[in-house]
């Protein structure tokens, strides 16, 4: 018997992006438990990620951030398909790293990825894309970026 139903499913779901399938599956792994079964789904995301690395990211899109009038980002994000690319949760990805150059000015790609991500310090920007990889189901790889600031 289960400890869980229908409406924590979906309560999962809503919290984490995942299908309803594996939001079952990992409840059923956690026991009811609704923190491990988040965990689980993390830690099953970035397995997902891992293996979707090694594919060709040949689209993408090119978003634009002003922040004040003062500072400007433009920055380059790849996925697979442009049916992606038109995804909102895609699109909304390129604006939230297009803050983060804005806010956080870093140098480089390497550099961007390793730093706390301002809207939640308990993750890194990596774990950020990482985590959108595995809810959006393609290759995500940030291009180039460029930051202005008057």
């Amino acid at each position: 018997m289960s400890n869980f139903n229908a409406t924590d499913v979906q309560k999962l779901r809503e919290h984490t992006g995942a299908g309803v399938m594996e939001c079952k599956r990992a409840l059923e792994d956690a026991s009811g438990d609704f923190d491990k079964a988040v965990g689980l789904i993390q830690e099953r995301g970035l397995t997902k990620a891992e293996k979707r690395a090694d594919r060709e990211a040949g689209s993408g899109l090119v978003h634009s951030y002003i922040h004040n009038g003062r500072v400007g980002v433009m920055l380059e994000l790849k996925c697979e398909t442009d049916f992606v690319a038109r995804n909102e949760e895609f699109q909304a990805l390129a604006h939230e790293l297009a803050m983060q150059i804005a806010a956080m000015n870093p140098q480089d790609e390497k550099e961007l990825m390793e730093q706390e991500y301002i809207k939640d310090t308990s993750q890194k920007v990596e774990d950020l894309i990482k985590g959108a990889i595995a809810k959006i189901g393609e290759n995500i790889k940030l291009g180039r970026f460029i930051r202005y600031e008057i």
